[in-house]
């Protein structure tokens, strides 16, 4: 029981951390990963990072499409998952996922950016991307806009989500 209690507790602590750090756990809707992939027009060997990767569907997705994918989780139950989820994926050499803050990472190899994140920390998000992302990379918000920069395009649909993709200068 002792033991129970312990695991519970951890994922707890770590689903509240994520919160705190960026938002909870809320993945990335099944039926809004092709339009991702739709704007985000990735290329073969495209470095591809995910902020705050959940269960990994979008790095999943972009590997597919060739790109090298690197995601950065620190809830653990999603992490565990997308772990899980990569033993079994038949590009699993393009796909890297760490359970890591990714406020920790360098951004600078990176072509394109997603995340899925509460807007509370988009200044503190922009400032990191306006620092250590080269000129071309592309940024992709879902659901909400960043504020002071102009999307290049727009997904919308009736009843869905929007997706806003930006390009670094």
């Amino acid at each position: 029981m002792n033991i129970l209690l312990l695991i519970i507790f951890i994922f707890a602590i770590t689903f509240a951390y994520a919160g705190i750090r960026g938002a909870p756990w809320a993945p990335t809707k099944k039926n809004d990963v092709p339009r991702f992939l739709e704007l985000a027009d990735i290329k073969g060997g495209e470095k591809v990072y995910d902020l705050g990767c959940g269960d990994g569907r979008l790095l999943f997705a972009a590997a597919e499409k060739g790109a090298e994918v690197i995601g950065y989780e620190i809830s653990l139950l999603p992490y565990l998952i997308a772990k899980i989820k990569q033993f079994s994926f038949v590009k699993k050499e393009h796909t890297r996922i760490f359970f890591k803050d990714f406020w920790h990472v360098n951004l600078a190899e990176a072509d394109l950016v997603y995340f899925f994140l509460m807007p509370k920390i988009y200044d503190k998000l922009k400032a990191k991307f306006e620092k250590e992302l080269k000129p071309g990379s592309r940024v992709i918000a879902y659901v909400w806009p960043i504020e002071g920069w102009t999307p290049i395009k727009v997904s919308t649909l009736e009843n869905a989500q929007k997706i806003y993709l930006y390009k670094i200068k």
